[in-house]
C-alpha cells in the first residue's frame, strides 16, 4: 500500500513546479482585476444584487458537492436579510441553512479576521446545529475523536480511499495549519488558497463538513487575494461541475511525496473557469443595465418591457409572434402590435436568417 503524503518525512513542505503554475496563475489574476474592475463600475443595487446571487449559488453547489440540496430561496432570503438587503422570499429558513450560511459569510465578509479553534468549531458546530449528521450523532464544534476512513462498496467488499491522519495527531496538525494559514507569508494568496483546501482535507479533523469547511477556508483566502468581501465568482459551483475529477486529483496526490503540482493547477484552472463565467455574466447584466439606461425615456408598455427582459436574460429558441402572445397573454394581433412598435423604435429588427416564419431578435444583438 502506497504511503500517504502526510506519512513522508517532507509533509506539510508542500513544492510545485513554478515554470508550470507562473502562467496559468498570471491568467487567473489577470482576470480577477478585470472582473472587480467592471463589478466596481456596477451601479448599487446591481452590485448587490450580483453579491447576492454569488453568495446563494456558493451556499448550495458546495452542499451539492456533499449530496445534501438545500432550498436556493430560503438560501438566498437568509443570506439577505443577514446582509440586511432588503429581498422578498422565504422569511424563515431552516436552521442548518442559516448555519451554512452563517459559515460563508463569516468567511468572506470577515475575510481578515485570524482564524482560530474557536472560529473553525463555530462553523461546525453551525453546519450542525442539531449535533446529528443525517441519522448519526457526531462530536460537533470539536475535533474528531475516531479514526476516519474514507470508503465505498457493499459492506465485506469495501474500497478505502483515504485514511485520514491518525487522530492522535489532529490536534497537532491542526494547530500547524493554523500557524501557516494565519502567518504572512510570500506565498500568493490565490496558491495558497489551493494548498489551504488539499492541506485541511488531508488532515480531515472533523467528523463530517470536512469538504465544506475545506471550501471556505478557499473563499475566505480568495477574498483576501481580491482584498474584497464582494464576491463576484462562484468556486464550489465549477467544483460540482467537475467533481468526479476534483475527487480524482485528490486521490491521487493524496499518496504523493510532497509535489501538488498538478492539484494547484487544477485548482487554478477551475477558477480560471468559474471566472470566465462570472464574466459572461457580468457582461450581460452590465448590457442590460446600458440598455434600461438608454430607454429610460422610450415608451413601452408593460408587454413589451416583460419581453424585451427576457430577450435581455437571454430568451430560449426564437422570438416569434405567437410565443410573444402565450407568455404576455394578449392576442396575435397585439403581440404583432407590440413587435412592429418596438421596430419603428429600433429596438426589435426581423431576424434575417430566413425560414417560413418570422422570428425577431434585440437590434444591437
Amino acid at each position: 500500500m502506497a504511503k500517504y503524503i502526510y506519512q513522508y518525512s517532507s509533509w506539510p513542505d508542500f513544492t510545485w513546479d513554478e515554470k508550470v503554475v507562473q502562467p496559468i496563475l498570471g491568467k487567473v489574476r489577470h482576470l480577477q482585476g478585470k472582473i472587480f474592475g467592471q463589478v466596481s463600475a456596477l451601479g448599487f443595487l446591481i452590485k448587490e444584487e450580483t453579491l447576492l446571487s454569488n453568495l446563494t449559488l456558493d451556499v448550495v453547489k458546495s452542499s451539492e458537492i456533499e449530496g445534501e440540496i438545500l432550498n436556493y430561496e430560503q438560501v438566498r432570503s437568509s443570506i439577505a436579510r443577514k446582509l440586511g438587503i432588503e429581498s422578498a422570499g422565504i422569511d424563515y429558513p431552516d436552521r442548518s441553512v442559516d448555519g451554512v450560511v452563517e459559515m460563508l459569510l463569516d468567511a468572506t465578509q470577515n475575510y481578515n479576521s485570524p482564524l482560530n479553534e474557536e472560529r473553525l468549531f463555530g462553523w461546525h458546530a453551525a453546519l450542525f446545529p442539531t449535533g446529528r449528521s443525517g441519522m448519526y450523532r457526531i462530536d460537533v464544534g470539536r475535533y474528531r475523536k475516531e479514526e476516519m476512513q474514507i470508503v465505498s462498496g457493499a459492506m465485506g467488499k469495501e474500497k478505502v480511499h483515504y485514511q485520514a491522519v491518525p487522530v492522535k495527531q489532529v490536534k497537532f496538525e491542526m494547530d500547524r495549519f493554523l500557524d501557516w494559514f494565519n502567518a504572512n507569508t510570500e506565498i500568493d494568496m490565490v496558491i495558497k488558497s489551493a494548498i489551504a483546501h488539499f492541506w485541511f482535507i488531508i488532515i480531515h479533523p472533523f467528523d463530517d463538513g470536512n469538504g465544506r469547511i475545506a471550501r471556505a477556508l478557499s473563499d475566505l483566502l480568495l477574498a483576501r487575494s481580491d482584498n474584497s468581501s464582494l464576491r463576484f465568482y462562484s468556486l464550489s459551483n465549477q467544483i460540482l461541475l467537475e467533481r468526479k475529477v476534483y475527487y480524482d486529483i485528490l486521490q491521487k496526490v493524496q499518496h504523493n511525496y510532497g509535489d501538488i503540482t498538478i492539484w494547484i493547477v487544477w485548482f487554478l484552472k477551475s477558477l480560471y473557469r468559474a471566472l470566465k463565467k462570472s464574466e459572461q455574466t457580468i457582461e450581460k447584466v452590465l448590457y442590460k443595465a446600458d440598455f434600461w439606461d438608454k430607454h429610460k425615456n422610450t415608451e413601452l408598455n408593460s408587454r413589451q418591457r416583460v419581453m424585451l427582459n427576457k430577450l435581455l436574460d437571454g430568451f430560449e429558441g426564437k422570438l416569434k409572434t405567437s410565443k410573444w402572445a402565450k407568455i404576455t397573454r394578449c392576442s396575435q394581433d397585439t403581440a404583432l402590435r407590440d413587435i412592429k412598435d418596438l421596430i419603428e423604435k429600433r429596438i426589435l429588427r426581423q431576424d434575417q436568417s430566413g425560414g417560413r416564419s418570422t422570428n425577431y431578435e434585440l437590434e444591437d444583438s
